[in-house]
């Protein structure tokens, strides 16, 4: 498979407001994502992995090294149009996404910015709506809808503009476990699809489909590897502050 993403030696540093003294949030990390692979990144908050994830889609840029989304440098301003549309991202907060009252319009706001012809827009927005379960609520209110409900609109609407590569950053972090379920599952559907997967998240669990998993700590990338792998180091997980999956400590305990 070939690289979608190349990142070579990434820094990112913000400057503290209150003291104006700079933070180093990403330290020197390399990491490629081939096409159509699953990556789960896991870190506990503050752990830069939510940065990283910023810099990959050009919201954030380098401040030492460089991230290459198809080749393109994400500090090239020429290619950022390219960029955003081969990697779309899913945050954390449904309602930060949703820009429209009803949920139809709220998928075809994506594709309506990037000039895609009106007979194309409702096809995609039936499909992405198809995709995510969510057609049959097309017509309503974003805010009458659950949680889960809203993460999947919001997916829906990255899905609209039909990227090949979506970042989810944490979109399961305030879902009770319902609608965890359901986003996970799409996520899964998603990746079967051909769709390159980058999973943020701090849930050991949710990174079992993952083809690789990689572990940050203040910054850097401490492990890294297929799941069987890093699951079999579940001492140095712990003493990371983080969970490993029940089957795992069971396994781990029986031993």
């Amino acid at each position: 498979m070939k690289e979608i993403i190349q990142i070579e030696n990434l820094k990112f540093c913000y400057v503290r407001e209150a003291d104006q003294i700079s933070v180093e949030a990403v330290k020197d990390v390399s990491l490629e994502v081939e096409k159509g692979s699953f990556v789960a990144i896991i870190g506990r908050n503050g752990s830069g992995k939510s940065t990283l994830a910023k810099n990959i889609n050009a919201l954030l840029l380098p401040t030492g090294g460089a991230v290459y989304v198809k080749g393109f440098d994400t500090r090239d301003d020429e290619h950022l149009w390219e960029i955003r549309q081969t990697v779309g991202m899913v945050f954390q907060n449904p309602d930060n996404q949703l820009v429209s009252s009803i949920v139809e319009d709220d998928v075809a706001f994506g594709p309506e910015n990037m000039g895609i012809p009106p007979e194309e827009i409702r096809r995609r927005v039936d499909n992405a709506l198809k995709a995510v379960n969510m057609y049959e609520h097309r017509k309503k209110a974003p805010h009458l809808l659950s949680g889960g409900q809203k993460q999947r609109i919001a997916i829906a609407g990255v899905v609209a503009m039909m990227p090949d590569c979506i970042i989810f950053d944490e979109p399961t972090a305030m879902l009770d476990p319902k609608g965890r379920d359901e986003v996970m599952s799409i996520i899964r559907n998603l990746h079967k699809d051909g769709i390159t997967v980058i999973l943020i998240t701090h849930f050991m669990e949710e990174a079992a489909d993952a083809d690789r998993v990689i572990i940050m700590d203040k910054g850097e990338i401490l492990l890294n590897g297929t799941p069987v792998e890093i699951f079999s180091e579940a001492e140095k997980i712990r003493d990371l502050g983080l969970d490993v999956p029940v089957v795992v400590d069971l396994a781990d305990r029986l031993r």
